[in-house]
């Protein structure tokens, strides 16, 4: 198997496309079925066995907030 180069970006949505890719990964949640995303023309697929956190992170007078999924690859 290839081994995917290491990769670690960032991509801003609009509120509309932020909207119906949540929309689109609470039922992949509820189902149990795995979701799919493009992310900088790499497509993604988080299987239902991923694990998902939320971090927050402060520095300086600036605030994030992040939705993670983790995985181990196959």
């Amino acid at each position: 198997m290839k081994k995917k180069a290491d990769r670690d970006l960032e991509k801003e949505y609009t509120v509309k496309q932020m909207v119906s890719k949540l929309r689109r990964l609470a039922d992949c949640l509820e189902t149990g079925k795995p979701f799919q995303i493009q992310i900088a023309g790499e497509r993604i697929c988080v299987p239902s066995r991923a694990t998902f956190n939320v971090e927050h992170e402060r520095e300086g007078n600036m605030e994030e907030v992040e939705f993670q999924f983790k995985w181990e690859r196959r």
